[in-house]
């Protein structure tokens, strides 16, 4: 088999296995399963995955992979820190208004998923890389002033753990607000902790420290 004709027959396992995932409901999803989703034989799961486990880290992997990179790119794109975190913030939430990146972000989401082998670990390698992203963005707005009162590694922590909550609530169909919504309220409540000046140029209440 070529090399493309390999590549594209494991990107048909990962798409299956998200689909497989979404309507499992609970009901465990064997390899055979995804590979007869698939439309391929048995063996075509072993060419490419030595375990169940193994594909589901490898999609822990690309979905990881392809949000951190999503950041990186929102955030160069803005015109200064603030704008940066704006992105990210508003940028995250809007996958969950996607309905297929929602789909597979629910599937990654189920018992089955969170329970495989290394995928604990691979999460918080993930959540590690996009603090690290974030704090990047508050130091650059502590260096030119428009993020003043920033703290970047615990204030990065604290906002990747509250995007990661909003994003949790988005999925579950929880949230009392849409996505947009849900990002300019967690936006404005950041730039108020963070010091950014407002269209009047005074600092915004700290809502933070009191």
């Amino acid at each position: 088999m070529t090399a493309p004709g390999e590549a594209a027959e494991r990107v048909r396992i990962i798409d299956a296995a998200y689909r497989c995932l979404a309507a499992a409901n609970g009901v465990p999803v064997t390899a055979g399963d995804v590979a007869a989703a698939a439309g391929l034989p048995d063996e075509a799961f072993g060419r490419h995955f030595a375990s169940k486990d193994a594909l589901l880290l490898a999609m822990f992997r690309r979905d990881g992979a392809l949000l951190t990179a999503e950041m990186r790119s929102w955030a160069a794109s803005a015109a200064g820190p603030p704008e940066a975190l704006r992105a990210v913030v508003d940028g995250m939430l809007r996958i969950t208004a996607d309905d297929r990146r929602r789909r597979r972000a629910l599937a990654l989401t189920s018992g089955e998923a969170v329970r495989a082998r290394g995928c604990t670990e691979e999460r918080a390698r993930a959540v590690a890389e996009q603090e690290a992203l974030i704090a990047g963005i508050l130091a650059a707005g502590v260096a030119d002033g428009s993020l003043p009162w920033a703290d970047p590694e615990p204030d990065a922590r604290s906002i990747r753990a509250a995007l990661g909550r909003a994003f949790e609530h988005q999925l579950a169909g929880t949230a009392r607000e849409s996505a947009s919504a849900a990002a300019a309220q967690l936006t404005a409540f950041l730039f108020r902790a963070l010091g950014v000046r407002s269209a009047n140029g005074r600092t915004m209440t700290n809502v933070i420290g009191g």
